[in-house]
């Protein structure tokens, strides 16, 4: 066996198999032929891979695993880290892509054969897609207009090798004395940057070596497999991708595709497209394709600049021109003057080259201060556009009025390269609690007669939980409000949403960009009406509160006294079935939090994918927290099955032949229950539920409580819906009687 074989956990084997993680440690238990740990920790050790299927196989339980896991756990394991491998199986699915013929003659015959002739047939396809050779230098189309030809003599260097996260390879370094093929809108010469000592970005993407392409040869031949099965190379990617994206969510901060699209759609149609910060590749894959479409790239990170490339060439018939670096130090495409340009630049840095750019060209507007990389992005972004180009940004609200900015502010208005400034919904992207900002700039090829920007506000359309705004709704609000005020260069007032605003009115002392600072609140009819239509729906809440859902107390003249019996010992009997909640699941599927749980809201949070396996909830399961000291037990419906199991909440599934949720569920609630079953720290108090008890009662008798609880429940929801009506109609009230719409008799 290899010493660098792929290698997987306890739980990926789970997954293979299609069982949980007590099967695995018992078939270890069990089976003195189980493969033993190749690495790892004495706690999580890890398997070769092709032992572990090697011994599945055996066993007969191999047969029912779905490609897509084994092609995963290939990729996750592999010894050159999942990034790599990801790298290599994004170039050979972008073969098969482009060239299927050709991989079906590279893939016959062993695995030696495929890696030796593997890098030859990469370099043909790679060199006229992403416009770079195996020797680094920019790869030069014959004229134009027309598609890059293919220089054989140049593609067949199987040298140049794609290494893992963070590394980049040197021997093939681009070198930048190399001419950069510029397209038809492109063609005004660039000054040069003051920062010309830095060092050079490198090409995004080279044909991996044979030697490289050999350890890979397992997850190649999968990942082709995988793309037959999925219906092209393009889904099978993605899907490889997302689980990527998904098992290590603080490595990247995402751009949702729904605000991906709404940006390329403000930007508009274009042939020639930047993002300068381009992550994960969500913005120039949301850009509309066209004939002799090119897509220019870079990032500071190998591994997105890389895996980027990969993705829009999947994508899009395009040329993809990608380049590694830090973009305000060393831009990799200092020549182009693009249609468009998209980014969701880093925000709050404080490093991003003050002290050794002040004197570059890019800052027309003004020199940022250190606090502002937000507006280097800008003016980066800016002067890669051409005249009457549009760049479309993604922008911290406190970017729109922190006085450290205020003077390039100002000149960004006075020479109407501001358009329109649009204040986004809480939870459009991440950071997900914070209002975000789209600045929509335009580089002015002439500087406008009586400048007018666009203000809008969208923050209406937020919606509860974790899964974002209404985009349909921001969709249509925001493009309506642009496009009429980018043909008419203005816009009637939408009392609340939009309005145009003649920047003279904004040259201040602070040029606060803010939209919410300068629309005028909503029609007094529209206030007055929605107002009304809460006091009603309010006053029906209330009604029902009193007349249909206040329950009467249960008469009884002394305690009951029941044989009682624990939650520890119905479990042990079979009765029920006790999980708990983890740190690490599937990432793509929600969380029930215990705030959640107290709140009666839906699930919100979101876990790590990790190797443990999520408890997921099933209607009729009862969750209850184990901090925070208060009685709360949450039988689990149909809305909310499927969640995962969040932290601090503990799952019980009762067996309905022998318990009813709804008696458990109530019985969980009880104070003196909680009492004598918690335990008290320095800071917190915990809730062992094994101790909690429950009297031992037929099951017709529990159905009897259960009915008495499910009704108390429901008026629980009830007391709920009528505060947060009431709450509204508190803060409406308010606003109308302080702005007008609302008289005091």
């Amino acid at each position: 066996m290899q010493d660098n074989a792929t290698e997987v956990t306890a739980a990926g084997i789970a997954r293979l198999a299609g069982v949980g993680r007590a099967a695995v440690s018992n078939w270890r238990r069990r089976h003195a032929d189980f493969p033993k740990p190749v690495g790892g920790t004495e706690t999580s050790p890890a398997f070769a891979l092709a032992e572990v299927e090697a011994w599945l196989r055996r066993q007969g339980k191999l047969a029912e695993v779905p490609l897509r896991e084994r092609v995963w756990q290939q990729l996750a394991g592999h010894p050159e880290g999942p990034v790599t491998a990801l790298t290599h199986a994004g170039c050979v699915l972008l073969l098969i892509h482009d060239r299927p013929t050709v991989w079906l003659e590279v893939s016959a015959g062993s695995d030696e054969r495929l890696a030796a002739m593997l890098p030859g047939a990469l370099d043909e396809v790679l060199a006229p897609r992403f416009g770079v050779n195996t020797h680094g230098s920019v790869h030069r189309p014959t004229a134009v207009d027309e598609p890059p030809a293919v220089n054989t003599a140049e593609a067949k260097n199987p040298g140049g090798g794609v290494h893992g996260p963070g590394t980049v390879n040197t021997p093939d370094a681009v070198n930048t004395t190399s001419p950069v093929h510029t397209p038809v809108s492109a063609r005004t010469p660039a000054p040069a940057q003051a920062a010309s000592s830095a060092p050079a970005p490198t090409p995004a993407l080279h044909p991996p070596s044979g030697p490289a392409l050999l350890t890979s040869a397992p997850l190649l031949r999968g990942a082709a497999e995988l793309a037959a099965e999925m219906g092209g190379a393009r889904q099978a990617f993605e899907f490889l991708l997302g689980r990527h994206l998904d098992a290590n969510p603080r490595q990247y901060t995402l751009t949702p595709s729904e605000l991906a699209a709404l940006m390329a759609d403000l930007a508009g149609p274009a042939r020639t497209a930047l993002d300068p910060a381009c992550g994960t590749g969500a913005l120039l894959r949301a850009v509309a394709p066209r004939p002799d479409q090119e897509l220019y790239a870079q990032d500071s990170a190998p591994d997105l600049a890389a895996l980027t490339a990969l993705r829009l060439a999947l994508h899009t018939r395009a040329t993809v021109r990608g380049a590694v670096g830090d973009t305000l130090r060393a831009d990799g495409h200092p020549e182009l003057r693009a249609d468009a340009v998209l980014c969701h630049p880093p925000f709050n840095e404080r490093n991003w080259g003050h002290d050794e750019l002040a004197y570059d060209p890019r800052w027309e507007y003004g020199f940022p201060a250190r606090t502002e990389s937000e507006l280097a992005w800008v003016q980066h972004a800016l002067a890669r556009l051409r005249d009457g180009g549009t760049a479309v940004l993604l922008m911290p609200p406190a970017a729109a009025s922190r006085r450290s900015g205020r003077r390039v502010r100002a000149d960004l208005l006075r020479r109407g390269a501001l358009r329109a400034v649009v204040a986004l919904p809480v939870g459009a992207a991440p950071p997900y609690n914070i209002p975000l900002h789209l600045w929509v700039l335009r580089r002015p090829d002439k500087a406008p007669a009586q400048p007018e920007v666009l203000l809008v506000d969208v923050g209406r359309f937020a919606t509860e939980g974790r899964g974002g705004p209404d985009w349909r709704a921001v969709r249509d609000a925001v493009l309506d409000a642009w496009r009429v005020f980018d043909r008419a260069g203005t816009l009637d007032e939408r009392p609340g949403l939009a309005r145009a605003l003649p920047v003279i009115e904004l040259l201040d002392d602070d040029v606060d960009l803010a939209p919410a600072r300068h629309l005028p609140p909503p029609a007094a009819a529209d206030g007055a009406e929605a107002l009304t239509a809460v006091r009603d729906r309010l006053g029906e809440t209330l009604m029902r509160l009193t007349a249909d859902l206040t329950p009467s107390p249960v008469a009884g003249a002394r305690p009951a006294r029941w044989p009682l019996t624990t939650v520890g010992e119905l479990a042990r009997g079979g009765a029920l079935v006790l999980r708990t909640g983890g740190n690490g699941g599937h990432a793509r599927v929600p969380v029930l939090t215990d705030h959640d749980v107290v709140a009666g809201t839906a699930p919100s949070g979101t876990l790590p994918e990790s190797d443990e396996e999520p408890v997921l909830t099933v209607p009729g399961d009862v969750v209850v927290p184990v901090l925070g000291g208060g009685s709360m037990a949450r039988v689990i419906d149909d809305a909310t099955g499927g969640a995962a199991l969040g932290r601090n909440l503990v799952l019980l599934r009762p067996d309905p032949t022998a318990l009813d949720p709804w008696f458990l569920a109530g019985f969980l609630r009880g104070t003196a229950n909680n009492r004598q079953a918690s335990s008290y720290a320095s800071t917190a108090t915990r809730l062992d539920v094994r101790r909690l008890q429950l009297p031992r009662l037929p099951l017709d008798e529990q159905r009897r409580y259960g009915a008495r609880f499910r009704a108390l429940d429901e008026f629980e929801r009830a007391l709920r819906r009528a505060g947060r009506l009431g709450d509204q109609l508190v803060r409406g009230m308010y606003d109308g009687l302080t702005d007008g719409t609302v008289a005091p008799g």
